[in-house]
């Protein structure tokens, strides 16, 4: 059997192991029931792929987000594993095969969304699958007192009794004391169990908080004051295209991200950033995870999110390398009123959600009794201006009849069309003898696809009526009529969220919500609220020291490096400290302006750097050139 280091070396060209990886996996090989707590950046796929290759047979990766299960996917069979993705959305068929190869075939890693797992057919082939691992990914999911708690993810122990041998692995970046507790109890750990936990701390990462007039203008100055790649997180999609824009603008390389673009311009986006063609991505909450870029140098928050462990972990994509880098939250108090605003919608009371229920039944037109294990497409935006909803009450509502077990709201994703040959090939010959109108574009889906006569293959609709000089409503139709004529298998392209119901539909009236349990989830959400409120508004603590208590490190030390450190730090530097900064912030250019030194020594008065620069200069070691500062 190949060593876990010849896996790491052989499929992702890494010559050793990051900390605490190479424990984790061994604790898995040995049978071990075992909890990884990994922070952003610290390879917590590789705990489960690289056991799941050492081991004979298939492993099982439950995780709640689709777009991170598809570009880990992606990212496998890059690299020639053989892995697949079962998630809503997908049809019958496609499900039937892709767990059809799992029992038969050579699939090495299953991803599965939570709400898909334990439906009758998963579970008859699960029963007959050789599983040699289950994976337990954003494990945090699993638990109550978590910022993110999934209900389904609570039935995800009932695959131990199918395969009551099998180790299980759960990795998460963030959670607290009682998270961790909670994911053993809930995933039934044996009496054999790893728990490997890294301190939370980033020494190299500092934590800075800037309450300015103008957010635009700070944020800029920041972007100018510390070259290199940024992140730049913000609370809408229009917000990422406006301030990308305006980066533009005044020079900075920018581009917007979010869950709506479309895949090849996401894609394309995301692989220009890494390559340093672009210099910052102005992106919401979807950009970073399964991101591996090292070199970040700051990671910047146009206001803050609603939970720490969100905001830890969209911070801790700076600085992966091991290099200097910031995390700088740019504040307003109008953000804290926001979040606390925010947190009012987001728990409607009880006979509003059972209001939206009998809606959301009318709005499918779908009857009591019906439904159940059924997707439908849906519009929010539509759904809550037919019914007179808050569009934000209307989304907390629909989470809440989530958590109930009720139904599940997907995430808001595109979806390409799929398109299969259901006649032979010869029938597939006459029929465009006899519809020249369908020849040329039958003969360039031949040609651009591979084994559209075996499986269903992905089609770029937009693409290929490009190509074929049509509107894509023209495409559509003829695709349409294809499959009319029984000679395709088509599903049309989709954009937007799901809604699933896990169980039939029943009278609103016999609606059962658990206020106990609601009431707990509502004061532990203003828990976090009111935690991230303080993080930005409070200037008499270390930042680093804030977020490691919140995590449950006793007694952290000061870093010494975030803002408030950096305020009460009472020696000031000697003048080779001052030195060898500055000749630091002059090497990649040869020049720098004045105000980025000021900036670099943020803890002083700009009058008391002005006079370590002076000296500089009559002492002939550096010149002073109008705004900037140079090599005599």
């Amino acid at each position: 059997m190949p060593t876990p280091r010849d896996i790491l070396q052989r499929y992702w060209n890494y010559p050793s192991f990051r900390p605490l990886q190479e424990e984790i996996i061994t604790s898995v090989l040995a049978g071990q029931d075992t909890l990884a707590l990994l922070p952003t950046g610290g390879g917590k796929s590789l705990c489960f792929q690289i056991p799941a290759l050492a081991l004979e047979g298939v492993t099982l990766v439950v995780s709640p987000l689709i777009a991170l299960m598809k570009d880990q996917v992606r990212q496998l069979r890059e690299r020639g594993i053989v892995a697949e993705a079962i998630y809503s959305g997908l049809r019958t068929s496609d499900i039937d095969r892709i767990l059809d190869n799992a029992v038969y075939g050579n699939t090495k890693l299953l991803y599965l969304s939570p709400e898909r797992l334990l439906t009758d057919l998963a579970k008859e082939r699960i029963r007959r699958m050789p599983v040699s691992l289950i994976a337990v990914d954003e494990a945090h999911c699993i638990s109550q007192w978590g910022y993110d708690f999934r209900p389904a993810y609570l039935r995800i122990a009932e695959l131990r009794e199918y395969h009551p041998k099998v180790p299980l692995i759960a990795v998460t970046a963030t959670a607290t004391p009682e998270v961790v507790t909670d994911i053993q109890d809930k995933l039934s750990f044996g009496k054999r169990r790893g728990v490997f936990q890294q301190s939370f701390a980033r020494e190299n990462l500092s934590y800075i908080v800037r309450h300015p007039p103008g957010k635009e203008d700070q944020l800029v100055k920041v972007l100018e004051g510390v070259s290199g790649s940024s992140i730049v997180y913000v609370r809408s999609r229009g917000l990422t295209k406006e301030i990308a824009h305006k980066l533009s603008r005044r020079g900075i390389p920018a581009a917007a991200y979010h869950a709506g673009l479309e895949p090849a311009e996401k894609d394309q986006r995301q692989a220009d950033w890494i390559a340093d063609k672009l210099r910052v991505i102005v992106a919401t909450n979807a950009f970073g995870m399964g991101i591996d870029k090292p070199a970040v140098r700051t990671v910047i928050h146009y206001g803050p999110p609603d939970s720490p462990e969100a905001y830890f972990q969209e911070a801790g994509r700076g600085g992966r390398d091991g290099n200097p880098s910031y995390a700088v939250m740019l504040y307003h108090p109008s953000d804290g009123e926001r979040l606390l605003r925010n947190w009012t919608y987001s728990y409607p009371p009880i006979p509003e959600i059972k209001r939206m229920y009998r809606a959301l039944g009318s709005y499918l037109q779908l009857a009591v009794g019906g439904g159940q294990g059924e997707t439908f497409e849906f519009d929010l935006t539509r759904f809550s201006q037919n019914f007179g909803f808050d569009i934000r009450q209307a989304y907390s509502g629909l989470k809440a009849l989530e958590q109930s077990g009720y139904i599940i709201l997907t995430e808001d994703l595109k979806q390409a069309a799929q398109l299969q040959f259901i006649v032979p090939k010869e029938r597939l010959y006459d029929y465009q003898l006899k519809n020249p109108r369908v020849d040329k574009m039958v003969k360039s889906i031949l040609r651009t696809t591979q084994g559209a006569f075996v499986n269903p293959v992905q089609l770029r609709e937009g693409s290929l009526a490009n190509f074929l000089q049509l509107s894509a409503e023209e495409l559509r139709r003829i695709l349409v009529k294809l499959r009319g004529d029984g000679v395709i298998d088509y599903t049309p392209e989709r954009q937007g969220p799901q809604v699933v119901f896990v169980e039939e539909r029943i009278d609103p009236d016999n609606l059962r919500i658990d206020e106990a349990r609601y009431n707990f989830l509502k004061e532990r959400a203003r828990h976090r609220i009111d935690t991230m409120i303080a993080y930005c508004e409070g200037n008499e603590r270390c930042r680093s020291q804030q977020l490691l208590r919140y995590f449950g490190e006793e007694d952290p030390p000061a870093c010494g490096s975030c803002d408030v450190c950096r305020r009460q730090s009472v020696t000031p530097p000697t003048n080779r400290q001052v030195y060898d900064r500055v000749m630091e912030l002059l090497q990649p250019r040869g020049e720098v302006t004045i105000g980025t030194v000021l900036r670099a020594f943020n803890g002083m008065t700009s009058h008391t750097v002005s006079g370590y620069l002076q000296a500089l200069i009559n002492e002939g070691i550096i010149v002073k050139d109008g705004d900037k500062l140079r090599h005599p």
